[in-house]
């Protein structure tokens, strides 16, 4: 294969994500972050009063903080240069066709109106700083269920649920892009789930990043009351520019009693973003916290979902994947504090690094001395495609009990030479056979994946396979 002919694939196969619209946005705020940027903000978001002063609070916070200085390097990232607020030119609907037609063409080619018809209870599209479309079906609305934008809730007759809720769970003073996320956040869902109801079939957002410079800030806020359910998916994708992007969200979410929540997420930002993204959810008394989590895009990120059990025999689950390539250092993992006794935690995750990326898998668990009793298993194994990438496990326990049962396993390797013989002499081409090895060595991930992003995951994995050999 020539060497036009490996960048042409390339160019082709990501093009669905590389779609870019002409910047038709009706405001965008002044570069830069000072108290003046963020009263703008709240003004035109028309925040009430305790909103404005917390962001506000958050900026000083956010200047009061240092830059983390045990990851990944961002100095690529100067806040003078990212806007933090671009509002397009539209207003949100509950009706597709009123949408403008290049924002409704570039959720068309993602497939989202397409994955709502076929499968999904509700639609969150969010373009740039704001959802231009949220929708959920009727019968899931007569269940009680609650999913709308934040403005909305904060806004509306949710407007004390939210202030009970937001930013309780990730502080501003967590850390420097919490404190960033508490000034200038923008858009973003709120779900409610009342008690016992059962939602069977997901929720979706996903969010689209068009301008280049910018940063998104969406904040998700989930509710999931006692003895009730919900899966949620999260799609993220950006077209790739010449300067830094920044997305720097936040997930808040709240499992009751007896409560599950699966949690999905596929992020496929584009090799200019610096993706510092916060999740967290705390757990009550028999409740189930599950993630799934796929990162494959952004030049470097920095996120751990986060799960805090709080009441007895509550659960988490976190099954991962991250595919870094050239350009690309993905500092990922998991935290997961048992406060409670019998509580259990599984952590599974795989990484993939190729062309000269860095995947860096951090995990910490920590169990009280409250959480007598607890289980916790953390695998992760490592597949390094080529001696140019790199790969690190650096796992963190802190056990204060004697009375719990507690486990890790590490596996770092490459692919086989034999694997790749043994199936090229079965007529496989050496490219279609490290592809199928990886997918292979992917597989009990995108299991967990809902249908559409699974297939998403392993053209992922089939596209930066191409042109990698020689």
């Amino acid at each position: 294969m020539s060497e036009r002919e490996k960048t042409y694939v390339e160019d082709v196969n990501r093009s669905i994500y590389d779609i870019r619209n002409e910047e038709k946005d009706v405001y965008r705020i002044k570069k830069g972050l000072t108290p003046d940027i963020v009263a703008e903000i709240s003004e035109k978001k028309r925040d009430p009063a305790w909103m404005a002063n917390f962001r506000l609070q958050s900026l000083q916070i956010y200047n009061e903080m240092e830059v983390p200085d045990w990851g990944p390097s961002i100095e690529g990232l100067n806040m003078e240069d990212i806007v933090t607020y671009v509002k397009p030119n539209t207003h949100m609907s509950a009706k597709w066709s009123e949408v403008p037609e290049d924002i409704k063409d570039t959720f068309e080619k993602l497939g989202i109106p397409q994955a709502e018809r076929k499968s999904l209870a509700g639609v969150g599209a969010q373009y740039d700083s704001e959802l231009v479309y949220h929708n959920v079906r009727e019968e899931v609305a007569a269940q009680g269920v609650v999913y709308t934008d934040m403005e909305s809730a904060l806004n509306g007759e949710y407007a004390d649920m939210v202030r009970k809720h937001f930013m309780k769970l990730v502080t501003p003073r967590d850390h420097k892009f919490a404190a960033l996320h508490g000034a200038v956040w923008s858009g973003g869902s709120f779900v409610y789930v009342p008690p016992g109801v059962s939602v069977t079939i997901p929720l979706q957002s996903y969010f689209r990043l068009n301008a280049p410079g910018a940063g998104q800030f969406e904040h998700t806020l989930i509710i999931v009351d006692e003895g009730a359910y919900l899966h949620f998916i999260e799609g993220c994708s950006a077209p790739k520019y010449n300067v830094a992007n920044l997305h720097a969200g936040c997930v808040e979410l709240f499992v009751g009693k007896n409560a599950k929540l699966r949690y999905s997420t596929i992020e496929n930002w584009s090799k200019n973003m610096y993706n510092l993204n916060t999740k967290r959810a705390l757990v009550e008394e028999g409740g189930t916290i599950e993630w799934v989590s796929g990162s494959f895009g952004s030049h470097v990120s920095y996120l751990y979902p986060m799960s805090v059990l709080n009441g007895k025999g509550a659960r988490a689950e976190f099954t991962g994947i991250t595919f870094a390539g050239a350009g690309q250092n993905l500092d990922t993992g998991t935290k997961v504090v048992h406060n409670a006794p019998e509580t259990t935690s599984y952590i599974n995750t795989k990484s993939i690094s190729k062309d000269g990326g860095i995947s860096t898998f951090r995990s910490s668990v920590v169990v009280k001395n409250s959480a007598a009793k607890s289980k916790s298993a953390v695998s992760c194994q490592s597949l390094m495609l080529d001696d140019k990438s790199r790969s690190d496990t650096i796992p963190a326990m802190d056990i204060r009990t004697q009375d719990a049962d507690i486990g890790h396993e590490a596996k770092i390797g490459r692919i086989s030479d034999e694997a790749v013989f043994y199936l090229m002499s079965r007529g496989i081409s050496e490219e279609d056979a490290r592809a199928m090895i990886v997918s292979g060595f992917a597989d009990n991930v995108s299991k967990e994946l809902p249908l559409e992003y699974a297939v998403e995951m392993n053209n992922l994995i089939r596209l930066e396979m191409k042109g990698s050999i020689g």
